[in-house]
């Protein structure tokens, strides 16, 4: 039986889309959609957690529980009965059931356009964190990209687990925007401005090969209305607006990172378990390989958002 998801047009909002409860103009819509998202918090990260026999083939029962949960996180925890899989395959697979079809082929993806993060001396030499045992900061995928390539959602599948640390803080971004809105709605407003934060260009081998890219770090994505956020919590390769309303903001924002509230999931996936988010907001503990196991996952990045999450999906 397949899933009962439904995978909408992301090429424009309807002509009837509701009132965005992500304008901070609209009072009413945002006290209602605040009201809905409250009564999921706080919440134990297993209860995110979804039994699946294969994620390369998920039952409709599987699908729709996991649609249901990013729904209401914007992410959801797969496990796999059939223990550890190797299969590179598995992301593009479960990505296909949910309307995931525009893979982000990245400058340090495979040719299959899926990353194996894995500890690596070569990528690792180049600064690339991702590819080291080291801690990862707060951020979410491609805050470096262009517009046209927006990341909306991301699939990491673990194979092989650290054999020590390796765990993930994840944070539904929604939630970061409603905390920060409840507390002063200016920094809200000053992390929309389209000139709030700026990611230098990429010059590492002498020419460039990506464009400084300068943007909101809240916005309301004008292909499916739905909020997007972009950030990282790096403080070499960034540049903020240098005036003081913004730097509050973004001090605000750390504080609320570091605070470790209830809104905040710490999770480490363990072998044939993957995430399935709508780039949520992450980082990575520092962890230890084991000999001759090196730790790795399967990431695949998506311009699109997953199917059936769209501002008037319901659970």
């Amino acid at each position: 039986m397949q899933a009962n998801v439904r995978i909408p047009d992301q090429t424009r909002l309807p002509a009837t889309a509701p009132v965005s409860p992500f304008d901070l103009r609209q009072a009413a819509a945002y006290r209602d959609w605040r009201g809905e998202k409250l009564k999921s918090y706080p919440a134990d990260p297993r209860n995110l957690v979804v039994e699946v026999n294969d994620p390369r083939d998920l039952s409709g029962d599987e699908a729709e529980a996991m649609r249901r949960l990013c729904v209401t996180y914007n992410m959801a925890i797969y496990r796999s009965r059939l223990g550890p899989l190797a299969d590179k395959a598995i992301p593009a697979r479960l990505g296909e059931r949910f309307g995931l079809a525009h893979l982000d082929r990245n400058l340090l993806a495979d040719e299959d356009a899926i990353t194996s993060l894995e500890v690596s001396s070569g990528k690792a030499g180049r600064g690339y964190i991702p590819y080291t045992n080291r801690r990862l900061l707060w951020h979410t995928d491609g805050y470096y990209n262009p517009p046209e390539r927006r990341i909306r959602a991301f699939i990491l599948h673990c194979v092989t687990p650290a054999v020590r640390g390796g765990e993930n803080a994840l944070l539904d971004p929604e939630m970061a925007y409603l905390l920060l809105r409840d507390a002063d709605p200016d920094h809200v407003e000053a992390l929309m401005a389209p000139d709030a934060m700026t990611i230098p260009a990429n010059t590492e081998t002498g020419t460039e090969t990506r464009a400084a890219q300068t943007g909101a770090v809240f916005s309301v994505d004008p292909e499916t209305g739905r909020l997007h956020m972009r950030y990282t919590a790096r403080s070499r390769s960034i540049v903020w607006k240098g005036d003081a309303r913004t730097h509050a903001a973004v001090a605000a924002l750390e504080a609320l990172l570091a605070a470790d509230g209830p809104h905040v999931f710490r999770y480490r996936l363990a072998s044939g378990e993957g995430l399935l988010c709508n780039n949520v907001l992450h980082n990575r503990e520092a962890f230890e390989d084991a000999q001759g196991a090196t730790r790795l996952l399967y990431r695949a990045r998506y311009y699109d958002r997953i199917a059936g999450t769209g501002l008037t999906d319901r659970v």
